[in-house]
């Protein structure tokens, strides 16, 4: 009895301590003092520069949330998942804020793992043609030969596309992005299909040939990519929201009739470990969202590509988050 007594004491002794352990994310990132993020690769979402050094929209927004938490921006890693392997970061919780779509939230079984959090980008899947074509819809290749990378996701929905439209294309499949690239610059196919941040990486190299290309309007789909956390920690997935709700607020403009900026939405909590300047600090370090995008995405960067879905509801977009209405 003694002996079953003592068992009995250790183990309530022992799982309060596991139970606060496994969901304390918060307080791994503050002993830690790094906030470590992962995703996929994309142009302009999250990449590697020529140095080395990760650059892209979600990369910003892992450098906002470290503001927030650590205070300083450059207090962050960040990781690629690529195979099935990496996605262990997120299975294991590993990392501490994943950017995700629900198709790699499905195909990697994560649903019981993660918590989908706020978008953080509209991704699409459209099709490029050359400047110079007559083309200016989807439709107009009907009979023409489109290249695309075999088994992806853009090669469903292109064929759902034409099979909704009861018209056919010439089919031209890859297994290698680089060479669908290049197939496509000399123009062996008259046009290219993808997600809209690899075509506008791809119309950056004009090949032998000069070609210019550009984005067709019309999308064949449109998904977005979230700022998902572990499903252990709400306080760190509330977190990781706010920062997220508070870059995109931040963009409403101060009028007569509403407040704008850091003052949109402002998020007084203490209690997630948040100082009453966090807001303002985090606007300073990475700016607004438009400013995140404009740089790593649009006029101001080198993929140029339109706001589009990805601009404020207040401009006709997709992207809402609280504000004091």
């Amino acid at each position: 009895m003694r002996l079953f007594s003592a068992l009995i004491a250790v183990f309530f002794l022992i799982c309060p301590v596991s139970v606060s352990t496994a969901g304390s994310v918060y307080d791994r990132v503050k002993a830690r003092g790094v906030v470590r993020c992962g995703s996929v690769e994309r142009p302009g979402l999250a990449d590697v520069d020529g140095d080395g050094h990760w650059t892209g929209l979600e990369v910003d927004i892992c450098r906002a949330v470290a503001t927030a938490v650590l205070s300083a921006p450059e207090r962050m890693e960040y990781h690629k998942y690529e195979t099935p392997k990496d996605f262990d970061a997120v299975r294991n919780q590993q990392d501490d804020l994943y950017f995700l779509t629900g198709s790699e939230i499905a195909t990697q079984n994560l649903a019981e793992k993660v918590l989908p959090g706020p978008t953080v980008f509209v991704e699409s899947h459209n099709v490029m043609v050359a400047t110079k074509s007559n083309v200016h819809q989807v439709s107009d290749l009907s009979g023409d030969s489109i290249c695309f990378m075999i088994g992806s996701a853009c090669e469903r929905t292109l064929d759902a596309y034409f099979d909704g439209i009861h018209k056919s294309f010439l089919r031209r499949p890859f297994s290698e992005d680089g060479e669908m690239a290049d197939t496509y610059a000399v123009q062996n196919c008259h046009a290219v299909a993808g997600e809209i941040t690899t075509l506008a990486s791809i119309r950056l190299e004009p090949g032998v040939n000069n070609l210019s290309s550009r984005i067709l309007p019309d999308p064949l789909a449109v998904f977005p990519i979230m700022a998902s956390t572990g499903t252990a920690d709400g306080r760190w997935s509330s977190v990781v929201a706010w920062t997220v709700h508070t870059l995109i607020s931040a963009e409403r403009h101060e009028t007569k009739w509403h407040a704008g900026g850091d003052r949109a939405m402002p998020v007084s909590a203490p209690e997630l470990g948040l100082d009453k300047e966090w807001q303002q600090r985090v606007l300073k370090a990475v700016g607004n969202y438009g400013d995140i995008f404009d740089r790593n995405l649009g006029s101001v960067s080198a993929l140029k590509i339109d706001r589009g879905f990805n601009a404020n509801c207040i401009s006709g977009g997709l992207l809402l988050s609280p504000f004091l209405e």
